[in-house]
Parts: structure tokens; C-alpha cells; sequence
């Protein structure tokens, strides 16, 4: 089980990671989002065992709050 969270964990950052590669022209708060849902379906990950619904649901929350942000 242990080793399956770490897999998920490291699945979900290599993505988010990929996914922010393609950045280049979008605007400063999507930008945000983007990093917002990625961070948060990580931790969605990590703090659910690797679960699908807490990994949607992390990235949901975390899109919105990125979203929010204003730089």
C-alpha cells in the first residue's frame, strides 16, 4: 500500500509538472489555476492514500483557490 501512494504521489507531480510545461501563453490566472488543481491533487493524493475522489476533489478545491489569486 505504502509503495502505491508513493507511485500515485509521483505520478500525479510528474504530470503536473509535463502539464505546466504548455504555459507559454496563457495569462497570469490561469497560470495560477493550472498550478492550484496540480498541487492540489497531489496533496488530494497524498492525504487520501491515493484515491480518486480525494485526488479530484483536491485538485477541484485547488484550481479554485488558484483561480482566486491575483498577482
Amino acid at each position: 500500500m505504502n509503495t502505491m501512494k508513493k507511485l500515485a504521489t509521483k505520478t500525479a507531480l510528474i504530470a503536473c509538472v509535463l502539464g505546466l510545461t504548455a504555459c507559454a501563453g496563457m495569462s497570469t490566472q490561469d497560470k495560477n489555476t493550472a498550478v492550484g488543481a496540480g498541487a492540489g491533487g497531489v496533496l488530494g493524493a497524498v492525504l487520501t492514500g491515493g484515491s480518486a475522489i480525494g485526488t479530484v476533489g483536491g485538485a477541484a478545491v485547488g484550481g479554485v483557490i488558484g483561480n482566486q489569486i491575483r498577482r
